[in-house]
């Protein structure tokens, strides 16, 4: 429940300046796989490495990526934009997510989306409710650099909107 002094209009309003990179979670849910565009995840610690990320607590993804106790995080390079959109549609079928994508395993055998900027393997070792979500935290148990490296652009959301960096 929000402060009572708190619009919540207000601050979705104000939180979307947040400039925030877009990153696709994947995890597999019995034979399939499941991805979901996110935007809310964090490297917690460099020693020993460790990420968390945030899913909405009633969905499919939430409890798929808990129940594996493993998913990959995929950083989304600028050009990408359209995997954001393919995967941050809500209730898209579970069947099929990968059509027509070339995608890395990790050792788990979730995905990695090819052209991502960075990857991190994570085994999910702590959830905590908080509000309407569920914040999933575990150690980078694999990583990798993908082919447009730090010399691409991120993927990024500013005021509610997808938007490229300026050079």
């Amino acid at each position: 429940m929000a402060h009572p002094g708190v619009d919540q209009d207000e601050y979705r309003r104000l939180s979307d300046l947040l400039a925030v990179g877009l990153a696709v979670v994947s995890t597999r849910q019995g034979p399939h796989d499941l991805l979901v565009t996110v935007d809310s995840y964090l490297d917690i610690s460099y020693d020993p490495p460790t990420m968390g990320l945030a899913l909405y607590g009633l969905s499919r993804a939430a409890e798929a990526v808990e129940e594996a106790g493993h998913c990959c995080l995929s950083l989304l390079a600028e050009d990408q934009q359209a995997l954001a959109d393919r995967f941050g549609t809500p209730g898209a079928p579970l069947q099929g997510m990968l059509a027509g994508i070339e995608a890395g395993r990790t050792a788990d055998g979730d995905a990695i989306l090819p052209g991502a900027l960075a990857h991190f393997a994570l085994r999910i070792e702590q959830g905590v409710d908080a509000a309407t979500h569920r914040l999933l935290i575990g150690p980078v148990v694999e990583m990798g650099q993908g082919g447009g490296g730090a010399e691409a652009g991120p993927a990024i959301r500013f005021a509610g909107e997808k938007r490229e960096l300026r050079p």
